[in-house]
């Protein structure tokens, strides 16, 4: 059985459209298993029925017309249990039903299974037996599993309108669900891109001529290095700053030592240049593909994607231009940053992976060109999308392909809504994210990378809430020296002086190992990481805090934080180190002052001890993406228990309050700078807890000045109160969406958040 069923599922993955796959399924499954008959089921929830869809042994007729109440009979029973039902006789069975238009009353034998997506029982696949006989147990895996392959088919036919042509109904409202990875909404038509040039297909084959093929590599270099800045030039005018260090840090990629001497040392060693470069780009893409951390694990894409284009130009090959129509939604399995930069931004209206998370650089180009993305959508067949009208939703990572008139005109408006309230965001500029009754939120950024220009959100931000100083090291072969990591520090501090700039030390290891300092541990998320490590290595941590203290001189608007404490001897050991490196600068001749010290509150052990923390240092900053991710034991990068992370979970709301308590205490301020910080619903919480400062990305700024300045604190403090008498994050939510609508701001928040 194990042939045939390999046998049948190629064959429907290689239909063209779910009827002939439906046709395969119910002929194919009759001959395996040797049954008298073959049916397919499907759940019509929003008429509440079952309606026969395919079947082989029963009367063509009856296809499309059988439809059985919601519930009833083993149909029904199969659909509320969602699993498989045996039976030796059907007919004896209470929940029988006999229907006579399709001849199915004369069958005693039965098996029926679930056709199931995302928990959804979407079918029943069923199979009929003229005597009385009970199937044997290899024949139920057999048939559940080609159940499973009919789910994502029959999800992608309700979206594209062809289950409801089949059934003769209007299109249903169905979409494709995915990550949101750039908020906005984009309608236009579907561009499906691939990649140029496969190096998994490149053998390895003997240097004829090795300098000859270090020839043609180094030249292949200076090509994807001039097509770098192309593609910089031609998004310079559409990226801030920070963005646009996407294309540095390729630059960087491209003259790693990893990368060039790695692949000469092969070509040297007797492989021709494509297949030394394959085991070059392997070797590097698999450090990354082993860390568990989300942006890192994403950055081994990026080293495929750069392979690809050098392999393009070691083999010469020039695709043929892609003529894209005035609102594009760029669509691919793995889209590359390098091709939706290609797009002229005044056609690109949308972007749609079947990879990728929010992570990925594709998100982050999308998010700081202002385009609708959705990420992960992996129910969607690529091959079938292109030149199809396409929705993306990118506020809820949502796809919509040929979409009803209703759902477009719905779309359509919530677009212009969207224009609209954008233009009322920019009269808010230079005004104060001060509440109605006068309590100011200092709006600041978070940021990795900064570089000569200008960043969006600089003239309208407090300063930087949170500098994350990995980055700067990911994108090096090693360790960067004291100088070299002082000049970057002095770059940022100059750049935003006199306004502070919270700079956090390194927080690596366990889930984001560097290349050069590689970890492999069973449970990375608790394990070796942030201050743990620095302080297992006081010569990491010295060099660093060195490089930012001199960095600050003359500018005195530093303050460092500390990431991932969970105990106060991490923070007094920590503290101690800083002292040091701060005297033996003093004595090396550097006017240097001790900076505001901070700690991170993203472990909830840190929670429980926020008051001591809170003695030793000038400030805390909760870092709400991890805490929350701690407390609720969910890894968000997961796909099986995503749904179960939220911010806005009870839990998390009274671990911010216990963290404000515990810094009360000593007067110390406390910052929120996780994703929650540039949430509109979770402001209002934030400031009915007393919040005294927000950081957050430059996209999020006016959106959360916009609730900042529409509610007063006395408002937001009685909202809090009902929040945490909410017993789920669902609850929460509502009261939150809610309380928007009532100032106006309704439109600042999609449903489902």
């Amino acid at each position: 059985m194990l042939e045939s069923l390999r046998r049948i599922v190629q064959e429907v993955d290689n239909a063209p459209d779910l009827e002939q796959a439906l046709a395969i399924i119910v002929r194919r499954v009759k001959e395996a298993v040797k049954a008298d008959v073959c049916s397919v089921y499907l759940n019509d929830y929003e008429n509440r029925r079952h309606i026969l869809q395919a079947t082989d042994g029963l009367q063509q007729a009856a296809v499309g017309r059988v439809r059985i109440e919601l519930g009833r009979g083993l149909v029904g029973l199969v659909s509320e249990r969602a699993e498989p039902i045996n039976l030796d006789d059907a007919c004896a069975h209470p929940r029988y039903l006999r229907i006579t238009d399709s001849g199915e009353d004369r069958y005693h034998g039965f098996l029926g299974a679930p056709i199931i997506q995302n928990r959804k029982v979407l079918g029943v696949l069923v199979l009929r037996q003229l005597e009385k006989r009970q199937y044997q147990e290899d024949e139920v895996t057999f048939v559940a599993t080609l159940a499973s392959q009919l789910a994502g088919a029959i999800t992608y036919a309700r979206t594209n309108g062809e289950l409801a042509r089949l059934q003769d109904e209007g299109i249903p409202q169905r979409f494709l669900p995915g990550l949101a990875a750039s908020p906005g909404i984009g309608i236009g038509t579907a561009v499906v891109v691939y990649p140029p040039a496969d190096l998994d297909a490149i053998p390895d084959r003997r240097a004829e001529n090795p300098q000859s093929e270090e020839d043609a590599f180094r030249g292949a270099l200076r090509d994807v290095a001039a097509d770098l800045d192309r593609l910089a030039a031609r998004t310079q005018t559409n990226l801030n700053a920070e963005d646009m260090a996407i294309f540095d840090a390729w630059r960087l990629m491209l003259e790693s030592d990893t990368l060039v001497d790695g692949t000469l040392a092969r070509i040297r060693a007797g492989n021709w240049a494509p297949g030394a470069l394959r085991e070059t780009i392997a070797e590097h893409a698999r450090v990354f593909d082993e860390m568990e951390d989300a942006y890192l694990r994403e950055r081994a894409s990026d080293v495929r994607d750069l392979g690809r284009c050098i392999l393009v130009h070691l083999q010469n090959l020039a695709a043929a231009p892609i003529q894209y129509p005035p609102k594009t939604i760029l669509v691919g399995a793995e889209i590359s940053a390098m091709q939706i930069a290609d797009v002229p931004r005044e056609l690109l209206a949308g972007v749609v992976s079947t990879g990728g998370s929010g992570s990925s650089h594709v998100a982050i180009l999308a998010r700081g060109m202002g385009v609708p993305a959705a990420m992960g959508v992996a129910d969607l067949p690529v091959g079938r999308a292109e030149g199809r009208d396409m929705v993306v939703d990118g506020y809820r990572g949502r796809v919509y392909v040929a979409p009803a008139p209703a759902v477009r005109a719905e779309y359509q408006r919530m677009a212009e809504h969207d224009r609209a309230m954008t233009n009322e965001l920019k009269a808010l500029r230079h005004l104060p994210a001060e509440t109605t009754d006068g309590f100011e939120v200092p709006l600041f950024l978070n940021t990795g990378l900064v570089s000569e220009n200008r960043p969006l959100g600089l003239d309208e931000c407090a300063g930087v809430g949170l500098y994350r100083t990995e980055l700067p090291f990911m994108v090096r072969d090693s360790f960067p020296g004291e100088v070299a990591q002082m000049a970057n520090y002095r770059k940022v501090l100059e750049m935003f002086a006199p306004r502070p700039v919270t700079i956090r030390t390194l927080d690596i290891g366990g889930d984001k190992p560097l290349p050069y300092f590689p970890m492999h541990e069973a449970n990375p998320f608790l394990g070796w990481r942030g201050i743990r490590i620095t302080l297992d290595h006081p010569e990491i941590f010295l060099t660093q805090v060195r490089a930012i203290l001199r960095a600050s001189v003359g500018l005195d608007n530093l303050r460092i934080l500390f990431p991932m404490v969970s105990t106060v001897t991490e923070l007094d050991e920590a503290l101690i180190l800083l002292r040091r490196a701060h005297d033996e600068l003093l004595e090396d001749g550097y006017q240097v002052r001790m900076p505001a010290t901070g700690v991170m509150i993203e472990v909830p052990a840190a929670v429980y001890q926020a008051e001591a923390l809170a003695r030793r240092v000038d400030f805390l900053s909760i870092g709400t993406n991890d805490l929350t991710q701690y407390l609720l034991a969910v890894d968000r990068n997961n796909s099986h228990v995503a749904k179960l992370y939220d911010e806005l979970h009870p839990a998390v709301l009274r671990a911010l309050s216990q963290t404000l308590v515990g810094a009360l205490v000593h007067g110390r301020e406390v910052s929120v700078c996780g994703e929650m910080a540039g949430d509109p619903l979770a402001v209002i919480l934030l400031v009915g807890l007393g919040v005294h400062s927000l950081s957050m990305g430059a996209h999020s700024l006016p959106r959360v000045k916009r609730v900042i300045r529409s509610i007063s604190r006395a408002r937001a403090r009685e909202v809090l109160k009902a929040a945490l008498q909410c017993e789920d994050a669902a609850a929460v939510r509502r009261l939150l969406v809610n309380t928007l609508e009532t100032l106006g701001l309704g439109g600042l928040v999609r449903p489902g958040g």
